[in-house]
């Protein structure tokens, strides 16, 4: 009961805050402007491509692992296919980052 307490209390509170935020904006005339909401898009295509490729280099490892534990002899045949592959997706990684720059303006 203790926990559903304090969430609700948290919820109720946040868009108060949010309120305060935007009548601030509102008299100062200080509001969003577009390169907020480019860092915002930036920041979710990091976060995306980040998560993405992490999960992409796991299973790549996991199967090779599986197929290597199956078959030894296999081991050196399947090292280089998986070395590329790894290379292949942190190059898109890679090239998220810069397109996540390129947004906010920083080059």
């Amino acid at each position: 009961m203790k926990k559903i307490c304090v969430l609700l209390a948290t919820l109720v509170a946040i868009p108060s805050w949010a309120q305060e935020v935007v009548n601030a904006a509102a008299t100062t005339g200080h509001g969003l402007g577009d390169k907020a909401f480019y860092a915002l898009g930036a920041s979710l295509l990091l976060g995306l491509a980040a998560l993405g490729g992490t999960l992409a280099q796991g299973k790549i490892g996991s199967a090779a692992m599986d197929g290597i534990a199956r078959n030894p002899q296999a081991g050196k045949e399947m090292f280089t296919p998986m070395i590329v592959a790894l290379a292949l997706i942190e190059s898109l990684v890679i090239l998220s980052w810069l397109m996540a720059n390129f947004f906010q303006g920083k080059f």
